[in-house]
C-alpha cells in the first residue's frame, strides 16, 4: 500500500480556523485536565533546554496554552501524547489545570511519525535525536532511507547523513546534544578513522571554538598525519646503545634519529626524586 507522505505535518491533523472548546464523547477538541495526558515512551525528543522551558512557562502563564496539544486515548480514559510535549511540560510549570487538545485515533507507527515531523518542522530536535528516530523507524517498522525519506518529505541525502552520525564516539554525540558541536562539524568528524584523531579534533573544536571549515581543514591534516609511512626499522647498533645507556642512568633511554648525522636523545623518569637523581648524574 503505497503510503502518503507526511510534508504537511501536524496541518493535517489540528482543523483550519480557531478551534472551539466542545466538550462531550467523540469531540475532537476539548479542555482537558493535564493530569489525564501522560507522556509517551520513545518519544523522537529527549532533551528539553531548561531555560526555553522556563521561558515557555511564563508565557503560559500569561497567555495560556496557544496551540492544542495532539493526543489519543487510552483504554483507561487517559489521553497519550502525539505532539506538544513541551508545551505540555511548560504548563505544569505554570500550573495550569486543563490545556486545550486535539483527539486523534492512530496507531504507534503513526504516533511515532507524527511527533517526528512536528520536531522536525519546529527544528526541535538535536542532531542525535533525530537520527535514532530514522533509525528506529528503519529497524523497528521496516523503512528504506529512500521510502522513510518520501515518508516524510526529506532529501535522501539528508537522512542517510542524519544516520550516520550515530557511527561517531560516544563524547561527539553528547558534544551533539549538548549544543557545543554542530551537525557540520559532526560531519567532517566521520572523515577520522582512529578515535585518536577523533578524540584531539573534539578538543581543538572545542578549545579554540573552530569553524566547520577550519574542523574540515583539521581533518584532511589529520588524515594526511596517519598516512604517513612508518619509521624505518632501528638498527642493532641504536638498540645496543639505547640499552647501555639506559642501564648506566638505571632508567630508559630512546634515541631519536632525526637526519643522518642529527637527533636527539629521551631520558625517562618517572618521578621529581629521580628528575633529582639523573641531573645529579648528568651534571657531575
Amino acid at each position: 500500500m503505497t503510503r502518503k507522505a507526511l510534508g504537511r505535518g501536524l496541518s493535517a491533523l489540528i482543523p483550519g480556523g480557531e478551534p472551539r472548546p466542545a466538550p462531550g464523547a467523540g469531540a475532537e477538541y476539548f479542555f482537558c485536565p493535564i493530569e489525564r495526558i501522560q507522556h509517551a515512551k520513545g518519544q523522537p525528543r529527549q532533551y528539553f533546554d531548561e531555560a526555553r522551558l522556563e521561558e515557555l512557562a511564563a508565557s503560559i502563564r500569561e497567555q495560556g496554552v496557544v496551540q492544542p496539544l495532539v493526543v489519543r486515548p487510552t483504554r483507561d480514559g487517559k489521553f497519550v501524547l502525539i505532539a506538544g510535549e513541551r508545551r505540555w511540560r511548560a504548563a505544569q510549570r505554570a500550573g495550569l489545570h486543563d490545556v486545550p487538545v486535539v483527539i486523534r485515533n492512530v496507531s504507534d507507527l503513526q504516533a511515532f511519525e507524527l511527533a517526528l515531523v512536528e520536531n522536525l518542522q519546529r527544528e526541535d530536535l538535536n542532531p542525535i535525536e533525530e537520527a535514532e528516530a530514522y533509525r528506529r523507524l528503519c529497524e523497528e517498522h521496516g523503512y528504506t532511507q529512500e521510502q522513510l525519506a518520501t515518508r516524510l518529505g526529506r532529501d535522501r541525502s539528508t537522512l542517510a547523513n542524519s544516520l550516520r552520525l550515530l557511527k561517531l564516539p560516544e563524547p561527539v554525540q553528547q558534544a551533539l546534544v549538548a549544543g557545543a558541536l554542530s551537525a557540520g562539524h559532526a560531519r567532517a568528524l566521520l572523515g577520522l578513522e582512529k578515535p585518536a584523531h577523533v578524540k584531539e579534533a573534539l578538543r581543538l573544536i572545542e578549545a579554540q571554538g573552530l569553524s566547520v571549515r577550519q574542523t574540515e581543514a583539521l581533518v584532511r591534516r589529520l588524515r594526511q598525519a596517519g598516512t604517513k609511512p612508518p619509521p624505518p626499522p632501528r638498527s642493532a647498533n641504536i638498540r645496543d646503545l639505547e640499552e647501555r645507556l639506559g642501564q648506566s642512568l638505571k632508567t630508559r633511554v630512546h634515541l631519536h634519529a632525526l637526519s643522518q648525522d642529527k637527533g636527539r636523545i629521551e631520558i625517562a623518569y618517572s618521578s621529581l626524586d629521580e628528575l633529582d637523581r639523573l641531573l645529579e648524574v648528568l651534571l657531575t
